[in-house]
């Protein structure tokens, strides 16, 4: 739809790289470490924007005209309690049983710098898992190994297909990105 629009993708995701893709946008990407600590106290919900901001702001880039630079977090939220990335099979196992039989947020915060604008927001969408077991978290863990993945599950697996009862909001957005809002800011820039 925008030939002429190259995006810089600052994330380690391929699930993220491959939505864009998959919208027919032209995406390199960046790939640089950034402290993903955070210095001050702030909403639980604002976390992922917080850090897609922070992500954005490290990255030393010159852009043109029609170009972007993407960043974005995801976290998994329930009862208030942060689910970022597993730090091993065992806490994975632990955090699908968690999520088993409950419903969950999913937040992914994006900030889209062009060569004169930032643009930042969270996007929230609710899922509805049906009861997992701890067989079934021990397969899942064991085969797809999810330790790069907040929540230790990725909706485009096994797990999503066979063990998601419904979700609120957008899949890209439980994917990582989300890609319907970002179009519309994308297409917005172009305007400009």
């Amino acid at each position: 739809m925008f030939p002429n629009i190259k995006i810089y993708l600052a994330s380690k995701s391929p699930r993220r790289k491959q939505i864009l893709e998959t919208a027919d946008f032209n995406v390199e990407l960046i790939e640089q470490e950034v402290d993903e600590s955070i210095e001050e106290v702030i909403e639980t919900s604002y976390t992922a924007e917080y850090l897609a901001i922070k992500k954005a702001n490290h990255i030393d880039i010159s852009l043109h005209e029609n170009e972007f630079l993407i960043t974005a977090d995801t976290i998994v939220i329930i009862d208030g309690i942060i689910f970022g990335k597993p730090t091993s099979p065992e806490k994975a196992v632990e955090m699908l049983l968690s999520l088993s039989n409950k419903v969950h947020e999913v937040i992914t915060g994006v900030c889209i710098k062009s060569d004169s604008r930032m643009m930042h927001f969270s996007e929230s969408s609710m899922v509805y898992f049906d009861t997992i077991t701890p067989e079934e978290a021990a397969y899942y863990v064991n085969k797809y190994s999810p330790m790069d993945k907040a929540g230790a599950y990725a909706i485009q697996e096994w797990i999503g297909y066979c063990k998601i009862k419904k979700i609120e909001g957008t899949f890209t957005n439980i994917m990582g990105l989300p890609m319907n809002r970002i179009y519309s800011i994308l297409k917005g820039f172009m305007k400009k």
